[in-house]
């Protein structure tokens, strides 16, 4: 372990916040689809419909926000013309009781409008027969028509819709053709939005980020029918939520090239993201650590919402990607992740991010945050290996600050001639200022 002193003023840097910030103190946070600006808005991806109240009860007592989750069009439409939205309503209805918020991905195909195709397994490589994707005229037209029933029927319940799911790989049978699926959004964005000019649509919810694809769809004009654009930045183990910076600067210029003049402003999303701690994977500590960084960095560059892939563990199987990306296991037992998740939800309830504060060192990040009561909180966290900083300061009672861990458990505050000393890890961490403590 390295131990490399960070020497931090860090009322200078307040004070030059100050004639940022001090006129918001006395206004409400702005809010908008995805929660209030500048404070964490997390959700996970869920893999069922209908019961499972024992799953959404864990979900919301983490502080999570939204949910994820498949809206099957061959499941709702099984004769032509005619929807059953019953299980669709029993989870919306479950939701809404625990003050849940819905992400419905409109999603796949329908064998009443397409015949079967050979294509390969997203996952596994393998080759499989499904359901073609949507591109004769009278299938993308149904399904045109189901999603704007879907938002009909819905409308008051402020689902935010997503325009398939992954359509660069081969979720889009029988191989991925940018140019129908630019068809397959236009008509369902034109449809959805006809149907409830209010409605919230995303997309394209690309797996990774291929730029050459995104910039195909945001060119094809539809973004004037987007209110989000959906990535999904999953990347290699050996590299930390941290690294997806470079990329969201680069599908934000995109989005700015294209939206067209008088346009609202228009979020990246990060839709699906997750590292899993199978055999081959990451630890569940490091899972752990990753799950929090994800949603701050995120929210750090601006993206309002982050769904994390995945709720719970799949199966049992320790070499299997999908049994092992959960928050929970199989049998909702928490693992390091739910922990983490939960105590991050916890300290920032009600905190807006100001800034991050810079140091000495790029891998450092520590984050200042202010709730309404005008009270301050740091996020402390490195993606190297643990080391102290001190942050010096003439912090008012600095023996009050109060130091949670990443796992919710209460730190000894270290002073140093009236400095505060932490120990930053790869787990972020939350300093809770003294209260009365205000930038001068």
């Amino acid at each position: 372990m390295k131990k490399n002193s960070i020497l931090f003023h860090v009322i200078g840097i307040l004070t030059f916040m100050t004639v940022n910030v001090s006129s918001a103190s006395a206004e409400e946070p702005k809010t908008w689809k995805y929660g209030l600006y500048n404070q964490v808005c997390s959700g996970v991806n869920i893999h069922f419909v209908e019961g499972h109240e024992a799953d959404l009860d864990m979900i919301a007592a983490a502080g999570l926000k939204f949910i994820r989750m498949d809206f099957v069009w061959h499941n709702i439409e099984l004769s032509r013309g005619v929807f059953d939205w019953s299980a669709y309503d029993e989870l919306t209805a479950n939701l809404k009781k625990r003050g849940l918020a819905a992400l419905y991905i409109l999603d796949y195909s329908n064998p009443l409008y397409e015949e079967e195709v050979e294509s390969k397994d997203p996952i596994t490589g393998e080759v499989q027969r499904g359901t073609a994707a949507p591109s004769k005229p009278e299938t993308v037209a149904a399904f045109a028509h189901w999603a704007a029933s879907a938002a009909e029927h819905f409308k008051e319940n402020n689902i935010i819709w997503e325009i398939w799911n992954e359509p660069n790989i081969t979720f889009w049978r029988p191989e991925p053709d940018v140019t129908k699926y630019n068809a397959l959004a236009a008509a369902a964005c034109k449809a959805i939005k006809l149907a409830d000019p209010n409605s919230f649509i995303i997309g394209p919810a690309t797996s990774q980020i291929p730029l050459p694809f995104i910039e195909s769809f945001l060119s094809s004009g539809i973004i004037e029918y987007l209110d989000g654009v959906s990535i999904h930045p999953y990347r290699e183990y050996s590299k930390s939520p941290e690294t997806a910076i470079d990329d969201y600067r680069k599908v934000s210029a995109m989005i700015d090239k294209y939206a067209p003049a008088g346009k609202k402003e228009i979020p990246v999303i990060s839709s699906e993201w997750g590292y899993s701690s199978a055999t081959k994977g990451l630890s569940e500590d490091t899972q752990a650590e990753y799950i929090v960084r994800m949603q701050l960095i995120n929210m750090m560059y601006g993206i309002p919402l982050s769904i994390w892939y995945d709720w719970k563990n799949d199966g049992t199987e320790p070499g299997n990607f999908e049994h092992n990306c959960g928050t929970v296991t199989y049998d909702l037992k928490p693992k390091p992740a739910y922990t983490a998740i939960k105590t991050m939800n916890t300290q920032l309830n009600g905190f807006t991010f100001v800034k991050r504060i810079e140091g000495k060192d790029v891998n450092d990040y520590i984050l200042l945050f202010r709730n309404g009561n005008d009270r301050y909180k740091i996020t402390a966290w490195t993606s190297d290996s643990a080391h102290s900083i001190v942050i010096e300061a003439k912090i008012p009672k600095v023996k009050e600050c109060i130091i949670t861990d990443g796992k919710g458990n209460r730190l000894t505050t270290i002073n140093d001639k009236e400095s505060l000393v932490i120990e930053i890890e790869e787990l972020p961490q939350y300093i809770s200022l003294p209260d009365g403590f205000t930038p001068k």
